[in-house]
């Protein structure tokens, strides 16, 4: 009950985060992207705040023994970079730079009740949903 209740306040945390650093806006994310129109460097401090707190974060966590609600870390195995990976970072940021949003500020921004939000989550499922089904026919094949 605890971890559930702590995986919460950890989203919540994290949607306050989005919403106090106007992240949920996506001007913000299209003004930084605009570099000889309206750029709006603001974006920088908050990557810049994140990368801090998670550097910082990772340190204390993995000195632990292990997770206080988990067996073991869950830690990625692959280490190589390949055209699956490089392929999906260029889709999401092509879909970054176009829409202004990527999924956790679109996901914090539901409240506000703006169709092309609620357009951006459906075509966000729409990709994930394609991605298990094109990774599941490349297995099969």
């Amino acid at each position: 009950m605890i971890k559930y209740l702590l995986i919460l306040l950890s989203g919540i945390l994290f949607s306050f985060g989005l919403v106090i650093s106007t992240m949920i806006n996506p001007n913000v994310v299209l003004n930084f992207l605009d570099v000889f129109g309206t750029w709006d460097p603001s974006l920088i401090f908050v990557m810049l705040g994140a990368l801090i707190t998670v550097a910082i974060g990772f340190k204390v966590i993995f000195k632990q023994k292990m997770p206080l609600y988990e067996k073991r870390f869950h830690i990625p195995k692959k280490q190589n970079i390949d055209v699956k990976l490089i392929s999906g970072a260029i889709i999401f940021g092509v879909g970054w730079g176009l829409s202004g949003y990527c999924p956790g500020p679109a996901i914090a921004s539901i409240s506000y009740g703006i169709l092309e939000v609620f357009l951006f989550i459906l075509a966000m499922l729409i990709g994930f949903k394609s991605s298990q089904w094109l990774q599941l026919s490349s297995k099969n094949s």
